[in-house]
């Protein structure tokens, strides 16, 4: 760890980096010896790319493709995957100012959903937020970020009402579509739909918690674990996408499930 920290400070020298944060499941204590180390680069336009290149080759002894921000995407700001006796470590740019209007979205209810690759459910603006806020913080010269980390608490519950009341009525109408598909046997469109249901609940559950969804890796695990959730929440929801024959009967029965699955949790949610 001691090599992570001296890497945050050396990044937190280059032109534009405000602050270095350690993310993902190292930051929550929930890694695994060959879990990532993932540093969140919080910088302010112009980053200076030539410099984060050269530490880099540094770094590695080698040539790292260090991208340009926006380089992987909309929502994923860009950023190099880099490998160090054995050991991966990724940077991933976060704009700190876009953090911070996010933020105050997350303050009055609103929320959006970004296309994204590697992010099949969509990326929740909001999850920038709970980075940070589940973050530790490796190198802030100016204060600035652990500053900004402190003003993300506690979880708003303008966002929290958004989020469950949204899921009230979507999950019963996507589940509700999805039996169009079921009749002519779409099993496609049948698996988009439970998809999209149990991820909306696993955002209400989270929510309603108080509780920050990062992505979708391990969040119906962490769902499962929340106050609101029905015994048997995980097991439940990733039985929906078990294999299955692809009928009509077959389809439906599989709704069936997923319809009492989502009527249990939203009554949890509403008596909460």
């Amino acid at each position: 760890m001691a090599e992570i920290t001296a890497m945050a400070e050396r990044l937190a020298r280059v032109g534009g980096v405000v602050g270095v944060c350690l993310g993902g499941s190292r930051a929550r204590g929930t890694h695994r010896e060959d879990s990532d180390h993932d540093l969140g680069l919080y910088y302010r336009a112009p980053l200076d790319i030539g410099a984060l290149r050269g530490l880099a080759a540094e770094l590695t002894g080698g040539e790292v493709e260090v991208t340009e921000p926006g380089g992987w995407g909309p929502w994923v700001d860009g950023g190099a995957w880099l490998t160090l006796g054995g050991r991966r470590v990724d940077w991933i740019y976060r704009d700190v100012d876009r953090v911070r209007r996010i933020w105050a979205e997350c303050l009055a209810g609103r929320y959006e959903i970004g296309v994204q690759a590697g992010h099949p459910l969509g990326v929740y603006a909001h999850a920038y937020v709970g980075e940070l806020a589940l973050g530790r913080v490796l190198a802030d010269p100016s204060g600035e970020l652990r500053a900004l980390r402190e003003r993300l608490r506690p979880y708003p519950a303008p966002l929290r009402d958004a989020l469950v009341a949204d899921a009230r009525w979507e999950v019963p109408f996507t589940l509700a579509g999805a039996r169009k598909g079921a009749a002519r046997g779409d099993a496609f469109h049948v698996a988009g739909c439970l998809f999209r249901a149990v991820g909306l609940l696993v955002h209400a559950l989270h929510a309603h918690a108080g509780a920050w969804v990062i992505n979708e890796k391990g969040a119906v695990e962490e769902a499962a674990r929340l106050p609101a959730a029905p015994d048997g929440f995980a097991r439940r929801a990733h039985a929906l996408f078990a294999p299955a024959a692809t009928s009509p009967d077959a389809l439906h029965a599989t709704l069936d499930a997923a319809d009492h699955l989502a009527a249990e949790t939203l009554e949890a949610l509403a008596a909460g």
